[in-house]
């Protein structure tokens, strides 16, 4: 469709960046290296391209107006090592099984977006870690220090900032690959998860929808009917834009339309703790020609979010802004309603999308930090239950998963306990579901698009 751009629009130099005082940066040691770096990954090609961003728009566009859903998961921080085909084809596994219960058994086009290929900067409630009598920089993610506690690995390096932008190529290749390669042909629904199957009640319960599945093809094939779309899906990739020295590099300005684009990521999203009306990431993001999404935690008000899109979205444009809400669920049913009420009310379009990881971390008695497969359920229903009093679309899901049977969030089919996560707890940063809950929360959530 023929797309109306509005005028030139420029570019924030670092240095306007940096004088906001961006919240949640590293501290480089060495600021010439950095500007070294920062020089180089302006050579760099584009990761995503401009036409790639514009067709996610209008897909969020749908989601916005209540006609698509939006399915929104991966790592909560990715790890270089963790950039190989096996890992990339489980992240993928995974969400394409969700899509398919989602779309399936509810009904309704998915949009689906992977935290992936970027996710490799996290924020901190402190930026330094004590262990015993030795305190350290905090593990902000792979993109600027290691997790292991020593001096040597936790010393912030800029040189990591390019190992992101090559670990994010290899990651789009691998995934560009699958997903238009046969990898997500319908036709494979049931190679996807075929040890999960035996293994599995959630997973049996998979197998009977692809066996309904094949029937339905079956009889689409008997009709002469053979559509593109069986063969491939829309895949898109989205990670926090949280460092302004790798954000602000990888914007570029689009050769067809002279506008600005973030290259690093189709989506990128402002966090709780960098949503400052006046801040650095606000002042970046309100200038790209990406859809982008916000996160809002329990403290935001209305006025902060009319606000936010005021800023971040003048023109009202469909699919522009997401909200993501991640308030908990002992707060989701008190805190939501007037948040969506009073935005709704004051004419603000969004696609509003619930996380429901976020609000609801905690620590066992053994020194886990987890989350309990009951609370992220009741989270979604309660979102679910908001918008439909309101009369609102509920629409999309942000969750951090893995495609792997890692043990770090307890409940679900499997009823994990807390003494379980010391089985395979692998995050080097918040707990994830597995497979299995992934599937598992899948499959509730279409039951609540059926009811919405």
């Amino acid at each position: 469709m023929r797309r109306a751009y509005p005028g030139p629009v420029s570019i924030p130099s670092l240095a306007d960046l940096h004088a906001r005082a961006p919240a949640q940066q590293p501290t480089w040691p060495d600021e010439a290296e950095r500007d070294r770096v920062v020089a180089k990954l302006r050579r760099q090609p584009p990761l995503v391209f401009a036409g790639e961003c514009d067709r996610l728009r209008d897909q969020l566009a749908e989601v916005a107006a209540g006609r698509s859903f939006l399915l929104q998961g991966g790592d909560c921080a990715e790890t270089f090592d963790g950039v190989s085909a096996d890992n990339v084809r489980n992240k993928l596994q995974v969400l394409l099984s969700m899509a398919v219960v989602l779309t399936y058994a509810a009904s309704v086009p998915v949009v689906k977006v992977g935290r992936i290929a970027g996710q490799y900067a996290k924020p901190r409630s402190s930026g330094s870690e004590t262990r015993g009598a030795v305190t350290l920089p905090a593990y902000r993610g792979d993109a600027v220090n290691g997790v292991a506690f020593d001096e040597h690995t936790r010393r912030p390096d800029p040189q990591r900032l390019l190992d992101v932008y090559n670990a994010s190529a290899a990651t789009l290749n691998l995934a560009r690959a699958f997903v238009t390669g046969g990898y997500a042909d319908l036709r494979q629904v049931h190679t996807w998860n075929t040890d999960f199957v035996r293994t599995s009640p959630v997973g049996a319960r998979y197998e009977a929808l692809g066996a309904e599945i094949d029937r339905a093809l079956a009889f689409m094939d008997a009709c002469g009917v053979n559509p593109d779309q069986l063969n491939t899906v829309d895949f898109f990739a989205s990670h926090e834009a949280l460092i302004c020295d790798y954000e602000q590099p990888m914007t570029r300005i689009d050769s067809r339309t002279d506008q600005p684009y973030d290259v690093s990521g189709h989506f990128l999203w402002i966090g709780e703790r960098t949503r400052q009306l006046d801040g650095a990431h606000v002042e970046l993001l309100s200038r790209v020609r990406n859809p982008i999404g916000v996160k809002l935690g329990p403290t935001t008000t209305p006025d902060d979010a009319i606000a936010l899109a005021e800023r971040l979205d003048p023109e009202g444009e469909p699919g522009r802004l997401t909200f993501i809400t991640r308030v908990g669920a002992q707060r989701v049913r008190d805190v939501l309603p007037p948040l969506i009420d009073k935005v709704t009310a004051a004419g603000v379009q969004v696609a509003w999308v619930c996380d429901p990881m976020h609000g609801n971390t905690f620590e066992t008695s053994n020194g886990y930090k987890t989350r309990e497969f009951d609370s992220i359920i009741d989270e979604v229903q309660g979102f679910f239950e908001v918008h439909r009093g309101l009369g609102t679309w509920p629409g999309g899901l942000h969750v951090e998963l893995t495609g792997d049977d890692v043990t770090e969030c307890i409940g679900g089919g499997g009823q994990l306990s807390a003494l379980d996560l010391v089985s395979r707890y692998d995050s080097v940063c918040d707990p994830r579901l597995n497979r299995a809950q992934s599937l598992e929360l899948a499959f509730l959530v279409a039951e609540m698009l059926r009811a919405a």
